[in-house]
């Protein structure tokens, strides 16, 4: 499961790979940012006793299990587009909650693959070597962007299409981000990561994956909005 680490080094890729934001249909770079984390927010584990605790079936379209595969394309199909203005626009939480969608079923369906060929059966042993190997994965990834409780952020929260999100989590989601962020630069692995389950290639070749997914979904959805078909198009899963 990728942690916020990894969501928001998928967001400074997803940024750097255009000159501006708009080209992908983004206005406020922190509100998108913030976006990423939202899914994770009411649950509990991020963010610690939320103001209103829901299911992780509910705020990520898949049952929970060892490895779930969010459907991100329900999301998108029973609540981002339904909220789209006149201008086919939804807000940029919106749009970030879907990217947080995209990378948690792209890690988890390439993981759950993975384990089919080996013939590896989901246990604690597994889950641990894991759950380790996407840490130390997220501690080799250079990343700088923090977060702001702005106005517009705490306001799109508020109207997130799916729950509103209260401001007091909306508050605390941001500064968890900006610790993992500060603790990222003291922890940084530098060298060759050694990986107890996964491997290098792993990691880059689903990175990239996700980077296309999610870089496919928002051009599409700059050139025609909520209605482009990309950002509704299921994709293999468990």
């Amino acid at each position: 499961m990728p942690s916020w680490n990894i969501h928001i080094a998928h967001v400074e890729a997803t940024l750097r790979s255009v000159g501006d934001p708009s080209a992908l249909g983004i206005g406020d770079q922190n509100a998108f940012l913030f976006g990423n984390f939202v899914p994770d927010i009411n649950v509990g584990y991020m963010v610690k006793n939320p103001d209103r605790r829901i299911e992780y079936r509910v705020t990520h379209f898949a049952d929970p299990g060892f490895m779930p595969e969010p459907h991100y394309w329900e999301f998108w199909e029973r609540y981002a587009l339904p909220s789209a203005d006149a201008n086919g626009r939804v807000s940029d939480a919106t749009l970030g909650a879907w990217c947080h969608l995209v990378a948690d079923n792209r890690y988890n369906h390439a993981v759950n693959a993975l384990l089919l060929r080996r013939g590896l059966k989901p246990g604690e042993d597994t889950r641990i070597r894991k759950q380790g190997d996407f840490d130390l994965f997220g501690r080799t990834l250079r990343i700088g962007m923090t977060c702001e409780p702005t106005p517009n952020l705490v306001r799109q929260a508020a109207e997130f299409p799916q729950y509103a999100i209260d401001v007091r989590d909306a508050r605390a989601a941001v500064e968890v981000a900006n610790q993992i962020v500060r603790n990222n630069w003291v922890n940084h692995f530098d060298g060759d990561p050694v990986y107890r389950l996964l491997s290098s290639d792993f990691f880059s070749t689903v990175f990239d994956e996700v980077q296309n997914v999610i870089g496919e979904g928002l051009l599409a959805y700059a050139r025609q909005g909520a209605v482009a078909p990309e950002l509704r198009r299921e994709r293999a899963h468990a």
